[in-house]
């Protein structure tokens, strides 16, 4: 009698991706935690752009947005992040940044446009005039996609940047309580 034999190739099954996103406001300590370590892992392992100052002083002052991928109404992972945070009450500007989708959900379920419409929405809720950010060139065309207006080109840990706005009359006032 013969052995069944069975060959496993890992690529033909794909990671696993829930298909419950909810896009908040990072509250808890374990969120917390994931949000950094997933900007890190973006920003410092895979993309080398902050190597060894991911975190900065705003992180004591920003809003923490994450995308909490769920099973079963109970938060599994951290699928993507961007903070907030004012940089001028004269005129209520506020700025943007640390945009990212964990690799395994990126292209998956418009998670990028979701963290950009809370981030914008968040802050246009709490008062913002002007939102800005800085974004790697090849994001460019993306953030175009979803209103907004290319600036400038800046410098960002000596990498090349592109300065950008977001049109505010694009983005919805939110409707639900603000944490």
């Amino acid at each position: 009698m013969a052995k069944a034999k069975f060959a496993v190739i890992n690529d033909v099954f794909p990671s696993f991706r829930s298909q419950h996103i909810q896009v908040k406001v990072a509250t808890s300590p374990w969120e917390k935690q994931e949000y950094f370590q997933l900007r890190n892992k973006t920003f410092t392992q895979e993309q080398t752009i902050l190597t060894g100052k991911e975190k900065d002083t705003k992180d004591f002052e920003a809003i923490p947005i994450i995308a909490l991928a769920s099973n079963w109404s109970i938060g599994e992972e951290i699928a993507g992040a961007v903070r907030i945070y004012k940089i001028s009450d004269a005129d209520n500007t506020w700025y943007g940044g640390r945009l990212c989708v964990a690799r395994t959900y990126r292209g998956y379920q418009n998670i990028g446009k979701a963290l950009i419409n809370e981030a914008v929405s968040r802050a246009k809720d709490l008062g913002c005039q002007t939102f800005l950010a800085t974004v790697q060139p090849q994001n460019e065309k993306y953030f175009k996609s979803v209103h907004w207006k290319t600036l400038g080109s800046i410098e960002v840990a000596g990498k090349p940047h592109v300065h950008m706005e977001a049109n505010l009359d694009m983005y919805p006032f939110m409707t639900r309580d603000l944490q």
